[in-house]
């Protein structure tokens, strides 16, 4: 079978590799689509395992079974989740699902830039999510992304009537934008660099976009009646972003560390600030089965226009054009590659 092997982000290959042999308790998927996430591009973080079959956003068409598989069948429609917990640790007993050590340690064989891949008993268990009809085999890409974006604002426990103020308008922060919108913020406000980006934040949902090199808190003040946000989420790496988050949050809010920085950066925290005024800093990681479940559902349903955040659809050949589209960060938002073309 064809994969695209992964080397660095300017180089990424059309190789051939042996279809995956199925054993007991697996299934094999032949992969319609596949997403390539902003983590993939992530260039510090994917290099140290070069090379590599990246990809984690797929669905697909089940085109084997092995024995003792009963739940799944040939021809079914699915999403297949990389990473799943164990549910029996003391993180997932306590709801940390995504520090869970299986979680971090699972994947499929090989990675979802390939046109099919094996389903581990683990995955086969608990990892699979059978597509509805009104769900198309593209829009089941966003499962995973929009799920840890829904992890995320679970979390901070976006409530009706908040201000939110997304840092980063790529596909992290558009799903952010536009899940605020369906969860009821009464003012969503998207920074970002790139005009496109920024335009895509308003059709998505933000009632106000601001250029990121702007004084981001005092714009602020100036468009939400004299208040900061009540819950700030970082969508990017970018260092300044941090800093404008800590500068940007009201009495009482949240900052939502979604996106990292890179390895080494400290980001200076004003205690004595936060702590009179009540401020939560919160992480997010990754999502828990309950959020995909939750994802599947918002597609379906059509509470979130995923379909129409999809700028390039491409094939397995051209999956070194979509890792530069997407490094790049310019006109592209969901870039899609479709193995069996």
């Amino acid at each position: 079978m064809r994969v695209a092997m992964y080397y660095n982000n300017k180089d990424v290959r059309l190789e051939e590799m042996p279809i995956p042999q199925v054993g007991p308790g697996e299934v094999l998927v032949k992969v319609i689509a596949s997403g390539i996430c902003g983590s993939d591009v992530m260039e510090w973080y994917r290099i140290k395992t070069a090379p590599r079959v990246l990809g984690h956003e797929i669905t697909g068409e089940i085109v084997q079974v092995g024995e003792g598989v009963e739940r799944y069948h040939i021809g079914d429609r699915v999403f297949v989740s990389h990473h799943v917990p164990c549910n029996t640790c003391r993180y997932c007993l306590n709801g940390y699902h995504t520090v869970c050590e299986t979680l971090h340690t699972t994947n499929y064989d090989p990675g979802g830039f390939a046109e099919y891949i094996r389903v581990p008993p683990l995955q086969v268990d608990r990892g699979i999510y059978v597509l509805p009809d009104e769900v198309s085999f593209e829009e089941g890409v966003f499962i995973e992304p929009l799920a840890c974006v829904v992890r995320a604002q679970r979390l901070a426990r976006l409530q009706v009537g908040q201000t939110v103020l997304v840092l980063g308008s790529g596909m992290s922060g558009l799903l952010h934008v536009a899940l605020a919108r369906t969860s009821g913020a009464a003012r969503i406000i998207a920074t970002d660099v790139n005009d496109y980006r920024l335009a895509a934040a308003q059709r998505f949902g933000a009632d106000i976009v601001m250029h990121a090199t702007e004084d981001v808190p005092a714009r602020l003040r100036q468009v939400n009646e004299g208040r900061l946000a009540d819950l700030v989420i970082i969508c990017t790496g970018a260092y300044p972003a941090f800093m404008q988050a800590l500068q940007s949050v009201e009495r009482g809010g949240l900052v939502l560390f979604f996106a990292p920085t890179e390895p080494g950066v400290t980001v200076p925290v004003p205690v004595n600030d936060f702590w009179r005024n009540g401020i939560t800093l919160m992480p997010s990681y990754g999502a828990a089965p309950v959020d995909l479940a939750v994802a599947l559902e918002l597609i379906r349903a059509h509470r979130i226009p995923v379909r129409e955040m999809i700028t390039h659809r491409l094939s397995l050949a051209e999956t070194g054009l979509g890792f530069r589209l997407v490094a790049e960060a310019k006109e592209s938002l969901k870039v899609i590659v479709e193995p069996q073309r």
